[in-house]
């Protein structure tokens, strides 16, 4: 996939830039924070189960599709279910490790204890995935949000038996946002348990608005995630718990290049007055996936933020992802070392991995691996 505002090469130049990007896949673990999952026992659900709650399945060529609210998603091709198929692809883009997420619309269409059901599959099949290929995969959780009780119960189950590293939340629940105070005892346990938050758009506003050239993601999905994140932030919620952890997808959204404008909005309005520090003084609060598709807003990111705050992300297996996400990071003009913390080593500290060692498998042509810390 072509980045925007990419310069031309020369074939020399090209050669030696993917002779770098060859090397340093052999030199690192490379850790893939955003990397769709989706159970086929997940889609079977929604199947037999889904239209009541106004989700269903369309099939297509490629897969089927799901239907929910306004917009289609999808098709769920092989990739995103299928281990033997996604490792390839894997390999093949020199990425270690994949932390499992599960897709929009994820579960918070479903009421009573179907949305339970659905979490738990869901966690089930990516521990699944944990257990066959330890040293490739680890799990980020899915919660029943919209009935808060059952969530803390899962954050529990997910994390202390399961072995997920982490929790996938999307920016809003049924329209609502997570700085709700409903949602504080999740907050609670996800804070004590100390894994990090993944958060992915959904259910994105104004997509009354968005119905026409995919906008409803090509700009919705950036917006919402900033607003989800200006709300963890005026809420109080960070400051409430200053050890969470929340990455912000698709390099942060829209957040990372209007903070001075949520400046401002501190400086000089009342309803922001509540907030003690700037905005822009939570920029480190969280992480953020490299998912920007123009490698000057991603250089704005690091430059913004540290390059201590940045992952690799691919989408996986969207189109709206990277096909060569290593070549993202390597394509920048950064030194080894702080294209290696991208690769991994910032991934590897936060998902807590251990004997995850950049560069220590420098000169060797064998695949890295990856051990899973215990808690």
């Amino acid at each position: 996939m072509k980045l925007m505002g990419r310069r031309r090469t020369t074939p020399s130049g090209r050669k030696r830039a993917n002779l770098s990007a060859r090397r340093l896949q052999q030199a690192n673990s490379t850790i893939d924070v955003h990397a769709h999952f989706v159970p086929q026992g997940y889609l079977r659900l929604i199947e037999t189960e889904g239209e009541p709650h106004g989700v269903r399945l369309r099939s297509g060529p490629n897969g089927p599709m799901i239907l929910a609210g306004q917009f289609p998603i999808g098709p769920i091709t092989a990739h995103y279910h299928n281990l033997d198929l996604r490792l390839k692809t894997m390999d093949a883009q020199g990425i270690t490790v994949h932390a499992l997420s599960l897709m929009p619309p994820m579960v918070y269409w479903a009421d009573g204890t179907l949305a339970v059901r659905l979490a738990r599959l869901v966690n089930d099949a990516i521990a699944e995935a944990t257990r066959a290929h330890p040293d490739r995969f680890v799990g980020l959780a899915t919660l029943p949000l919209q009935n808060p009780e059952a969530a803390v119960g899962e954050v529990e189950r997910a994390v202390t038996e399961l072995g997920c590293r982490g929790i996938y939340l999307g920016t809003n629940v049924r329209g609502k946002e997570l700085s709700d105070p409903s949602f504080l005892p999740v907050f609670e346990r996800i804070d004590a348990l100390r894994v990090p938050i993944f958060l992915h758009p959904l259910n994105v506003i104004g997509s009354q608005r968005l119905t026409s050239y995919y906008l409803h993601n090509l700009l919705g999905n950036p917006f919402d995630t900033a607003v989800a994140a200006a709300n963890l932030i005026f809420s109080g919620l960070l400051d409430r718990f200053p050890k969470l952890e929340v990455c912000l997808p698709h390099a942060g959204g829209a957040l990372p290049y209007l903070i001075g404008r949520l400046n401002h909005g501190w400086k000089v309005r009342q309803e922001c007055k509540a907030l003690k520090k700037p905005p822009s003084s939570y920029l480190r609060r969280f992480t953020y996936d490299t998912i920007s598709h123009a490698p000057e807003s991603l250089n704005y990111l690091i430059k913004l933020v540290g390059v201590d705050r940045v992952m690799i992300g691919s989408d996986y297996c969207f189109d709206m992802g990277y096909n060569r996400p290593v070549k993202v990071v390597t394509g920048l003009k950064l030194s080894r070392n702080d294209q290696e913390k991208i690769l991994g080593g910032n991934a590897a500290r936060l998902l807590r991995l251990a004997n995850f060692a950049p560069g220590i498998l420098r000169g060797k042509k064998r695949r890295a691996s990856v051990r899973i810390e215990k808690k």
